[in-house]
């Protein structure tokens, strides 16, 4: 399998650095670089022989591909590849595959299928009894832990009472869906058992059955996961992005809820101790991915699938921004992108503030994500994300 992405060239410096990742031969990159601001497709560990064939039949079309050094003197068995064109270039593209090139006839259905996912811009996400519409209005996902270490609201919410008054609060600020957590997962936190995790969540959905708003449990435990669905949540939102327990997606399945697959690298204990990447968004793509292989072989349907890149998980500084900025390549899967930024601190390294001063910078997140194709925000200041959210809307809506 090769890992189809539609990459963001904003700028000639963006397919610069991404040409000079894969080798190109710099004469290449001088060539090719200007062509590159329609729509560019990368596919990785692509076969020699079916590289140079690409490369051919997009220069038949008016287009272009960039293969690495090693391919151009057939020093290589397989390159990384980039596909440079129009949408009808690549289109004629596909068709040719399909009627001369038999080995390369799913590539071709894969690379139509991709774009025609990429274009997509609103859905009907399927949870339990609950369907909620995506896209045309940014969904707001109020954050509720019941823990007391959580890095931004540890020990606010412990009582059972003060949780349902904040349900209530986030409610009536135009709260879409509410993220109940019993365990915190910033970086380094304690490991909780799930007999504790149960005993602080599963009151407070079991309660908030009453606000018929949909609830989305933040648990990476299948035995947590399937309390909290029979209590009524109809969402799991999956750090692991169903990597860690292999009984997840079957409770899931089961309950017919919905699932958050999230990137992590790593692990909460080790996660942040110096996470290197060679490719961030290749790697994001490809774990995100095999979570939607998980999922497609317990039968969850695409429908009930959301996909969400873990800012903060296994990442710098660098590495955060560099995703907010490339977000839209997440589009390649058709599925509805959450992003979570609230307060973190990512937001307090560049503005050097507290997690009590961080709404100015999490507000600029939130606005830039929607942008880039965000569908749903995981926020702890409900009142004013939601504010944010109907403003960037207005924005990207407008005639």
């Amino acid at each position: 399998m090769h890992n189809i992405r539609i990459l963001n060239i904003v700028h000639e410096k963006d397919i610069i650095r991404e040409m000079h990742r894969m080798s190109v031969d710099p004469q290449g990159i001088n060539l090719m670089a200007p062509k590159a601001m329609d729509n560019v497709i990368k596919l990785e560990n692509v076969p020699l022989k079916c590289a140079l064939i690409l490369k051919q039949e997009m220069l038949a079309r008016g287009g272009d591909a960039a293969l690495s050094k090693g391919a151009i003197d057939l020093s290589v068995d397989t390159t990384d590849i980039l596909l440079i064109g129009t949408r009808s270039q690549y289109h004629k593209l596909t068709l040719k595959l399909g009627q001369q090139y038999f080995n390369l006839l799913k590539l071709g259905e894969r690379i139509e299928d991709a774009l025609k996912r990429f274009d997509r811009s609103s859905w009907v996400i399927k949870c339990g009894t609950h369907r909620l519409e995506a896209g045309k209005k940014t969904l707001v996902m109020g954050i509720l832990n019941i823990t007391p270490d959580s890095f931004s609201d540890g020990g606010k919410f412990l009582s059972l009472e003060d949780a349902i008054d904040q349900a209530k609060r986030m409610q009536d600020e135009g709260v879409d869906i509410i993220d109940i957590g019993g365990e915190s997962t910033r970086p380094g936190a304690a490991i909780v058992s799930v007999e504790d995790e149960m005993s602080r969540v599963l009151p407070v959905i079991e309660r908030l059955q009453r606000l018929n708003i949909p609830i989305s449990i933040d648990t990476y435990k299948r035995e947590v996961a399937d309390a909290a669905l029979s209590a009524g949540a109809c969402i799991v939102n999956d750090i692991s992005g169903l990597q860690f327990d292999p009984g997840m997606a079957g409770v899931v399945a089961r309950h017919k809820a919905g699932i958050v697959i999230m990137h992590i690298k790593g692990n909460p204990r080790n996660m942040q101790d110096n996470p290197q990447y060679k490719d961030v968004m290749g790697e994001i793509i490809s774990y995100i991915r095999e979570g939607i292989d998980i999922a497609a072989r317990a039968w969850i349907p695409e429908e009930s699938i959301i996909v969400d890149p873990g800012i903060g998980f296994g990442k710098t500084v660098e590495h955060n921004l560099y995703i907010l900025r490339n977000l839209s390549e997440l589009r390649v899967f058709g599925l509805p992108v959450l992003i979570g930024t609230s307060n973190k601190s990512l937001i307090g390294n560049i503005l050097s503030l507290p997690v009590e001063e961080r709404i100015e910078g999490t507000a600029a997140t939130v606005a830039v994500s929607i942008m880039n194709g965000a569908g749903i925000i995981r926020v702890h200041d409900v009142k004013i994300m939601a504010r944010v959210a109907s403003m960037t809307d207005a924005i990207i809506h407008t005639l």
